[in-house]
């Protein structure tokens, strides 16, 4: 009986002290899901880009201007000899409305409040109100990467829909340094 739990403790010792073997993956990922997410905003983006060109031209009364950032816009009223446009800090007001690039109103003109660079805005909004002067109106086009993008902004806005926006920058406040 001793030599029989001799064996049996010897046996545990031996085999327990055996350290741990890394598993191995059961199956590869090949990085496919990027290269097929790649490819479906590829097509996306040629999509949208395609939209935006028949709206740009079925329009050639407007003089179209494509932004360094990805978008684009026309003047509906440009002021030529004001310089001041909004900075980091200013506080600008200003009145605009949201369509679909079909057409569709999305918002109706409100009227909006920002502090530049330092509250929530989406991309190309925010950008194309640094484009602009006190007084002037804008009608901006806005790829879905520019606007709310996948998300949308879970209200009225779905997801990657592209944008078209009328603004008029009412007053610039600059900040005080």
């Amino acid at each position: 009986m001793k030599n029989l739990l001799l064996i049996l403790c010897l046996s545990l010792f031996c085999f327990s002290c055996k350290s741990p073997e890394a598993r191995m993956p059961e199956s590869v990922q090949s990085g496919s899901f990027l290269k097929e997410s790649a490819e479906r905003n590829r097509k996306l983006n040629e999509l949208e880009r395609q939209q935006i060109k028949n709206i740009i031209e079925s329009n050639p009364d407007k003089n179209y201007i494509a932004s360094e950032s990805g978008f684009w816009y026309y003047y509906t009223n440009e002021i030529e000899n004001d310089t001041l446009q909004p900075q980091f800090g200013d506080i600008v007001d200003f009145d605009y409305n949201v369509s679909t690039i079909q057409g569709s109103e999305i918002y109706a003109t409100e009227n909006r409040t920002y502090v530049m660079d330092k509250e929530e805005l989406f991309t190309g909004l925010r950008e194309g109100l640094k484009l602009m002067k006190p007084a002037e109106s804008v009608t901006f086009i806005f790829p879905s990467q520019k606007a709310f993008g996948y998300y949308g902004d879970e209200n009225k806005i779905g997801t990657n829909i592209p944008l078209i926006c009328e603004v008029t920058l009412n007053t610039i406040t600059q900040r005080n340094d």
